[in-house]
């Protein structure tokens, strides 16, 4: 999620590079995310090859805040 904060959208292979993650696994969580409200998930094609494209919602702003402050809060 914080990866998403500091770009508009972003490409499944770009935040699958940025969090070293496998296909299969980000895929699961980038899932949970988008049923929670927290992303918004576009699939489309480029030419011929899929492409999915993510972006975080206002809910998933307002959360990671909130979950930034809960750490902010239990460090101090």
């Amino acid at each position: 999620m914080s990866l998403l904060l500091s770009v508009e959208e972003a490409e499944f292979t770009f935040i699958k590079e940025k969090t070293e993650s496998t296909a299969g696994n980000l895929s699961v969580q980038l899932d949970k995310l988008e049923k929670a409200g927290y992303l918004a998930i576009e699939k489309s094609f480029r030419g011929k090859r899929p492409l999915t494209t993510c972006k975080i919602t206002q809910k998933g702003v307002k959360a990671f805040e909130a979950y930034v402050e809960n750490l902010k809060n239990y460090i101090s």
